[in-house]
């Protein structure tokens, strides 16, 4: 293994030890692309073919999968998991404890948090609570997801949402706090569930059934 600088966006072979800015060392897993003015901790852990971009700071215990793209000024936590193939876009902290499965966007200057009732003369760092983003979901420009919930496959998050409960597989959550405005497909159209209480996508003609206040793809 060899040692190498950053220079603008430059490729890295398997197992490469790089040095970033802050002059530690890590390894990367196999090919990310990493601009100079990100922060990678060592012993972080970064999948093929992921951008991560100017001003990025990856702790440690941080786990992202391949395929994703991080935008500038993000921050992702220790014990932070992100899947593969996530777009994560400008001025997000992904926190300690927050899951995002694969597949998930989410907007520019979205929020997580990870404590319920925080205080600055009080540690509660044993106290997090998790936040679980499942395959596909979106979350809008602007959205606070407060922690303690999940949002389901292929839910999709509005715009400046305030999200304080779980949301369910394909919900499509507008306004502060959040409510269900509806149904979004997987192509991200909003569904409309006929006398039989089943809708057909726009986008990829695909059919979804709704039952029971779920709503699942039948074909």
């Amino acid at each position: 293994m060899g040692i190498c600088s950053l220079p603008n966006i430059v490729p890295a072979a398997a197992g490469l030890i790089c040095t970033a800015t802050n002059h530690s060392t890590f390894t990367f897993m196999l090919n990310p692309l990493i601009h100079p003015t990100a922060v990678i901790d060592a012993g972080a852990q970064i999948g093929e073919g992921t951008r991560i971009w100017h001003f990025c700071h990856v702790m440690p215990k941080a786990v992202i999968g391949s395929d994703c793209n991080i935008g500038q000024n993000v921050f992702v936590d220790n014990n932070a998991s992100v899947g593969n193939g996530v777009k994560i876009q400008n001025n997000v902290s992904v926190y300690n404890g927050v899951v995002l499965e694969d597949g998930v966007f989410v907007g520019p200057s979205a929020v997580f948090t990870n404590v319920i009732n925080p205080r600055s003369f009080i540690e509660r760092k044993t106290e997090y609570k998790k936040i679980l983003v499942k395959k596909g979901a979106t979350i809008g420009a602007n959205a606070t997801i407060v922690c303690g919930i999940s949002i389901g496959e292929y839910a999709l998050i509005g715009a400046g949402a305030v999200v304080t409960k779980d949301v369910p597989a394909y919900g499509l959550m507008m306004g502060n706090p959040a409510r269900q405005k509806g149904w979004i497909s997987e192509q991200g159209y909003t569904l409309q569930f006929d006398e039989n209480d089943k809708a057909v996508c726009p986008g990829d003609a695909a059919t979804y059934q709704l039952k029971d206040n779920m709503v699942h793809k039948i074909s």
